[in-house]
């Protein structure tokens, strides 16, 4: 069982003294990654419904931005030698796939070969017009973008063309540490996530659950598990209790109900904060490394 944070990179709080910290704390206590998240734009009104707050709103200020996220685990890689880094979630298609898939090579290379590809397809319409980027069919979207960084991350001359992006023939070089290619994470609730979790990923990751709010989502997972021709065996289980309530004595619940990892927020408000932070999570490190 390991122990993750998941890290709110908001500002004014995520300064670059707090990231190198964290990075200084994380590591020696033997955390599994370090995940962080992705908004390029925030907006002070939205229809969007937010999935994970009962009031369907961002719990952050409009003026409170995230930090890019590669950009954010490229600082975090050059102040550490093996913790993993992972994005919870890059919002895959919304992007340009040819440049996640450079930046996601590039921090895999940089790094040693820590990168968790945490994918998600968004929540908030805004974004994606802010971006230029259509807001139907997001799903099958990134299901042709995850192809397109795999071609690119494995073969020698990569090429594509879908519904969605075309690529002509090229080389995208360096390739990544990890071969044949960094672990994909699906983040997301719906069963469209799960579905995507069992073709396409190597673990799944999910937000804001109980302990004995897993059962239902991994029976369905082992279900379209079993259709792919997987197991359950081949995904990490990474659950983020997000604003929950944690306890150290959570890690065994966690870990009897079917998680490989718990994600735990860690939200220190300045330098100061960061080794009381951790200090909090002594007993939880403690008892996943046991379990």
């Amino acid at each position: 069982m390991k122990l993750d944070v998941w890290l709110p990179t908001a500002n004014p709080f995520a300064t670059p003294e707090v990231l190198a910290a964290v990075a200084e704390e994380a590591e020696p206590r033997g955390i599994g990654t370090i995940w962080v998240g992705e908004h390029v734009v925030t907006f002070d009104d939205y229809r969007s419904p937010y999935p994970y707050s009962a009031d369907g709103r961002l719990p952050i200020p409009p003026e409170s931005g995230l930090l890019e996220p590669f950009t954010t685990l490229a600082f975090l890689a050059g102040r550490t030698s093996s913790v993993r880094l992972g994005t919870a979630m890059v919002l895959l298609p919304q992007r340009n796939p040819v440049y996640a898939a450079k930046e996601a090579s590039t921090l895999d290379w940089l790094s040693n070969g820590r990168v968790d590809l945490g994918v998600g397809v968004g929540w908030l319409a805004e974004e994606f017009a802010a971006l230029g980027v259509p807001w139907p069919e997001r799903g099958r979207r990134c299901d042709e973008y995850l192809d397109v960084l795999r071609t690119l991350w494995c073969d020698e001359v990569s090429e594509h063309h879908g519904d969605f992006y075309d690529l002509p023939p090229c080389r995208m070089n360096p390739k990544p540490v990890q071969r044949p290619a960094p672990p994909v994470h699906v983040g997301g609730e719906s069963r469209a996530a799960l579905a995507r979790a069992a073709r396409r990923g190597q673990g799944w990751h999910t937000f804001d659950r109980a302990p004995d709010q897993l059962a239902e989502p991994l029976a369905e997972l082992d279900r379209l598990l079993g259709e792919e021709g997987r197991s359950r065996d081949e995904l990490r289980i990474t659950v983020s209790p997000y604003l929950r309530p944690f306890a150290a004595e959570d890690v065994e619940r966690y870990a009897e109900a079917g998680a490989d990892a718990v994600a735990v927020m860690l939200l220190p408000l300045g330098v100061n904060e960061v080794r009381a932070a951790f200090e909090g999570l002594e007993g939880a490190l403690a008892r996943a490394a046991a379990v």
